[in-house]
């Protein structure tokens, strides 16, 4: 086979160059004339909107710089991988006596489609919804010389028309696409496959990628299974120590129904337990009709280990052929064929989903693992029997139904779940708080007010902004007996009036602890990457003034 040369291929530089000018600089011709839009930005100090104006391209350019199409366009294990497999195809049409007409869902800067002709394609027609994108792809076919044999169609694959006055004259016999993001199906793969055998492509027509494959894993894992529920929380005191429990309602919520992205690379061995063996959960064959109805799929297997079954762990790979010699997958280091190898992305990661509550499991005893998906998301649960055998229902995508997964994202859970840094709060409040102290705790959903509580506070109120952060905590709250103990206030920090903490004011007679948990939240996990995590030391407070003082190389005071 030659060999894969991306100059010989196109003129790369001038793309990147071309995009970068199209999508992150503005002309100065094309300036003359526009309108500016008024954007609003929270201020991170004073917490207030702002607004500022910026130019009328500016949510164009902001959801670019957010996307991942350098990433891709970098990535050289996939661009080579469907360079080889549009190869293969075009020659598959060509052998056949036909003409190769592609179509190219989804194109972005159009790249595929110039790989299409680079391969020999007679022609593609390249569908490209986002016009800022589109008309990025057209300018860089034009720079590389393909404008004959690429037409960029802005539209939704959906919305294209076949005939003689449509956007294609007649059906295409080789389809390619990268409709795919960590989940495989949740950019809407699915479908716009569907709707494209259906209306677009000939039937058994040619596809890169061919095939996608589904991976599972069931492993238990205290760490990961802390980004999902709210563990017992632990305060040492001078009486002892208290626990924070969470609510009943929390314990039994099936959680987010969202995955959480993640580089299984960057996580430890020792941070999990393997329960199975790498399970192929579906497959799904993209030359072929595909559909988008909801499905579930079992694979049945013996524990390799007992334990607690928390977390599944998937990944896919996609082959570009239909020997599946040509393959692009998204395994992590202990279950990649060739860890050497291995490539580095960010657009493709790897999936995390929790189970609906954790199960235990025995080695060696039979069980089935299976993954339910609608038309656009995944999940899994964890059965003794298969649901084919037993003749049940495909089961509801679970939904979070006690708020706290609304609130807090993954992250966050973990945060608060992370022993050591409540000993850190712990230790830090220790030295600012007084038997007759009043504290105020401004953050939605902080449990820094438990922890003031609970060394000794006379009166606690904590702000809780929003409604839902106030039923949340109220729930905490109750469930701790603490409801009586902690007053809420649902108000913006900037309104509040010494009415609402009961007359009470600083003075220099007075130990009113300001806890800016917000501030604090992000110095703490800032902090933590290079160094041991922010505190806070007291000083003594002075009338009417407030402030956050750096002392120390990592040590915040309050004055």
């Amino acid at each position: 086979m030659e060999r894969f040369s991306w100059p010989r291929l196109l003129r790369i530089r001038p793309v990147y160059r071309q995009l970068a000018r199209l999508l992150f600089y503005a002309n100065t011709e094309e300036l003359i004339g526009t309108m500016k839009v008024f954007c609003g930005r929270a201020n991170p100090t004073t917490g207030s909107v702002e607004w500022l104006e910026e130019d009328e391209h500016y949510d164009y350019h902001q959801e670019i710089a957010r996307s991942s199409y350098a990433d891709m366009l970098h990535d050289k294990d996939r661009n080579m991988k469907y360079y080889q497999g549009i190869r293969a195809a075009v020659s598959r049409v060509k052998d056949k006596g036909q003409k190769a007409l592609v179509l190219d869902i989804g194109t972005g800067t159009g790249l595929l489609s110039m790989m299409a002709v680079t391969a020999g394609a007679d022609f593609c027609y390249a569908i490209e919804i986002f016009k800022p994108m589109a008309d990025a792809a057209v300018k860089i076919v034009e720079k590389n010389g393909f404008s004959d044999k690429i037409k960029i169609i802005n539209k939704h694959s959906t919305e294209v028309t076949i005939g003689p006055d449509g956007d294609m004259p007649c059906r295409a016999n080789i389809l390619i696409t990268e409709l795919f993001d960590t989940e495989l199906i949740g950019e809407g793969a699915l479908p716009s496959y569907e709707h494209a055998h259906r209306h677009l492509v000939q039937e058994n027509c040619e596809a890169v990628p061919h095939r996608a494959t589904v991976y599972a894993q069931l492993v238990e894992s205290r760490r990961m299974w802390s980004w999902n529920k709210l563990f017992p929380i632990r305060v040492q005191t001078s009486l002892g120590e208290q626990v924070i429990v969470p609510p009943l309602e929390l314990e039994r919520c099936p959680g987010a129904p969202s995955v959480y992205d993640i580089q299984l690379n960057q996580v430890s061995l020792t941070d999990f337990t393997v329960l199975s063996d790498v399970l192929p959960m579906f497959s799904v064959d993209f030359s072929k009709q595909v559909s988008s109805s909801a499905a579930s799929h079992s694979r049945q297997f013996e524990p390799l280990a007992s334990g607690q079954a928390q977390v599944v762990l998937s990944w896919w790979d996609i082959e570009m052929d239909p020997e599946g010699k040509i393959k692009c997958t998204m395994a992590p280091f202990w279950a990649h064929s060739d860890p050497e190898e291995l490539q580095w992305r960010d657009h493709w990661m790897q999936c995390v989903y929790f189970l609906p509550e954790e199960e235990p499991v025995v080695q060696g005893s039979a069980l089935c693992l299976v993954a339910h998906h609608d038309d656009y998301c995944v999940w899994y649960s964890l059965q003794r029997t298969s649901p084919e055998k037993d003749g049940r229902a495909h089961p509801a995508r679970p939904v979070c139904d006690c708020q706290a997964h609304l609130l807090w994202n993954r992250p966050r859970f973990g945060e608060i779940n992370d022993q050591n840094r409540t000993d850190q709060y712990v230790q830090a409040l220790k030295t600012v708080l007084k038997p007759d102290g009043v504290c105020l705790c401004v953050s939605d959903g902080s449990l820094l007010s438990m922890l003031a509580h609970h060394l000794g506070a006379e009166q606690v109120f904590t702000i809780e902004n929003s409604a839902a952060s106030h039923r949340l905590m109220k729930k905490i709250f109750k469930a701790n007996h603490l409801e009586d103990k902690i007053n809420i206030i649902e108000k913006r920090p900037e309104l509040l009036t010494p009415a609402d903490l009961e007359g009470k004011k600083p003075n220099p007679s007075d130990a009113l602890v300001l806890l800016l948990a917000l501030i604090a939240r992000f110095l703490s996990s800032w902090v933590s990457r290079s160094s041991p995590p922010a505190c806070f030391r007291g000083t003594t407070c002075t009338s009417g003034m407030y402030g956050l003082l750096w002392t120390g190389t990592w040590r915040l005071a309050l004055w």
